[in-house]
């Protein structure tokens, strides 16, 4: 009676506070509500029972801080203070008791560790399992789709081939058990202590190019020595350090270590020893350490889209690889696979060409990798047309015995093979592909700024691929729920002014739609407006949609 934030406000504050439209309750219901807390079974025992807090608020809390880019402390003090926080999080009392810092922390920690042992993604299926539930009861289509991906940069500094040995020395050494005898000798032992005490930068800046390479190969030498005598078991970054050997050193015919030259290294190498689950890549001049993510969305007009499937992965992987995982996952989410794909000609390939046939799924690529050949080919009536695009000829062919197709030049014969005609077809497709087909996958990239919108210098605040998903998906909780509000609104004001059309003249919507029809709406209107306060947002949707 004493503590109840809805009893102590008045007037327009009271009216604000209770407006179902209001970011606060519309979370609250469609975010907060929506978690099954039985998800999170498995990181609890029996013997030890229930967590101390709510899974949904700490869920919930997550999904804040990212919503908003709160830092931690900024988040737990919005949580304490703020009243339309408590109220999103469903704290209607001023001395609801909020979870604290460490239960926050170790609810983190268990879902990283579960998903590191058992590949299962927690946080994914509580953003499968709250999209699912909002596109059921707003009737999502879903009948197109179309993604995107961008290259984020993980919370590490950029480093040189020394930091990045020097730095994982280091770590090993304040790994190392230093109550038992080392297995190094003492010049080596204190070479590590000393590696420990000076981070790498410092070294680089003092030296010159010729003492950093010589610089790098003791360390190349101090590396080998180390992962001779120690195990895995024996220190926890063992097998960093070895990857990071075996990424920059090799052994000669001597069988002495020697350095790599820099073209051979992959660029799945390890970036830093702080995150080793990022990798390189340079996409048109961006040079970018970190991750690549997928994310797509329904694109079906005059309608409610949302974001249906995120995939986060190291920055090489290639565009290809998201489409039918993708695919499947909006197909979970919706309940029903996709008609048409829009996405640029990053994800084209002939195995998703194959998939989407496979599927029945009209793929709509607007490129295709590579530049175009110099040969124009076109199969008609069985036989095959060649152009040289460069001088403008038309050249006579042939079908060979292997089932390919000849041509004579002036250096020999050019063979074309059934995949290069098909190519060449697909391209000419996707040249003549209609302008509104074209466009409708431009408005992903929207959703992609506005997944990375509190980023800094395209870098994110994480380090590890579990946790840049776990920011992703928590991202685009908060961005499919801003969608509902703007179609909420939208359906809202629609309503007010057909009510509005109906009572000036409503002879007219009674002859021009019918008068049964015609009663069904004044009728439902008329409880609509009596009845405003009281209306379940799932029952005013149900009810709204057949105008």
């Amino acid at each position: 009676m004493f503590t109840s934030i809805a009893g102590m406000l008045k007037g327009t504050a009271y009216e604000q506070f209770h407006n179902w439209q209001a970011w606060h309750n519309m979370f609250r219901e469609q975010v907060v509500n929506r978690i099954d807390e039985n998800l999170f079974k498995a990181l609890f025992s029996e013997r030890m029972g229930a967590p101390n807090a709510s899974i949904r608020v700490l869920l919930g809390m997550m999904s804040l801080k990212e919503a908003f880019g709160w830092s931690d402390s900024e988040l737990f003090e919005h949580c304490r203070f703020d009243l339309l926080v408590r109220s999103a999080l469903g704290l209607f009392n001023i001395n609801d008791a909020l979870p604290t810092e460490s239960t926050y922390y170790l609810l983190r920690k268990r879902i990283h560790d579960y998903q590191a042992k058992h590949q299962v993604d927690l946080v994914e299926q509580v953003f499968q399992q709250i999209t699912h539930g909002q596109a059921q009861v707003f009737e999502v289509s879903g009948r197109s789709i179309r993604m995107d991906s961008k290259l984020i940069g993980s919370n590490i500094a950029w480093c040189s081939r020394y930091e990045l040995v020097h730095d994982t020395l280091g770590l090993f050494y304040k790994g190392m058990d230093l109550s038992s005898p080392s297995k190094l000798s003492p010049g080596d032992t204190a070479a590590l202590a000393a590696l420990s005490l000076t981070p790498g930068n410092q070294v680089v800046y003092r030296s010159n190019r010729e003492d950093v390479q010589r610089h790098l190969a003791n360390l190349g030498v101090l590396c080998y020595k180390v992962l001779s005598v120690y195990s895995e078991k024996e220190n926890k970054y063992y097998s960093t350090l070895k990857r990071v050997f075996d990424d920059h050193f090799r052994m000669d015919d001597h069988g002495k270590t020697e350095l790599k030259p820099s073209t051979d290294i992959a660029s799945d190498s390890v970036q830093s020893a702080f995150d080793t689950d990022c990798a390189y890549r340079d996409k048109d001049g961006a040079k970018v350490k970190g991750y690549s993510i997928n994310v797509t969305e329904t694109c079906d007009e005059d309608t409610l889209n949302l974001i249906t499937d995120v995939q986060v992965d190291k920055a090489n992987q290639p565009d290809t690889s998201y489409v039918k995982p993708a695919v499947e996952r909006t197909s979970q989410v919706l309940g029903h696979k996709p008609v048409d794909l829009h996405a640029d000609g990053a994800y084209q390939s002939p195995d998703n060409m194959e998939y989407c046939k496979k599927e029945e799924i009209n793929p709509y690529f607007t490129g295709m990798q590579g530049p175009p050949g110099r040969y124009d080919l076109e199969m008609s009536e069985g036989q095959l047309t060649v152009t040289d695009t460069q001088m403008g000829e038309i050249i006579p062919s042939r079908q060979c015995k292997s089932g390919k197709w000849g041509i004579k030049t002036e250096k020999g014969y050019r063979y074309f093979t059934w995949q290069e005609i098909d190519a060449c077809r697909l391209r000419k497709q996707i040249e003549n592909m209609p302008a509104e087909k074209r466009m409708k996958r431009n408005n992903v990239e929207a959703t992609i700024f506005q997944l990375c919108y509190h980023t800094r210098n395209n870098k994110t605040r994480y380090r590890g691929i579990i946790q840049h998903k776990m920011w992703a998906f928590l991202r685009c909780i908060w961005i499919n729920l801003r969608r509902i509000m703007f179609y909420v609104e939208q359906i809202c004001q629609r309503t007010e002014v057909l009510a509005q059309n109906m009572a000036k003249n409503p002879s007219f919507f009674q002859k021009f739609i019918g008068k049964k029809v015609f009663e069904t709406i004044f009728n439902w209107y008329r409880t609509f407006l009596e009845n405003f306060d009281q209306l379940d947002l799932k029952l005013l949707f149900n009810r709204v949609h057949f105008s």
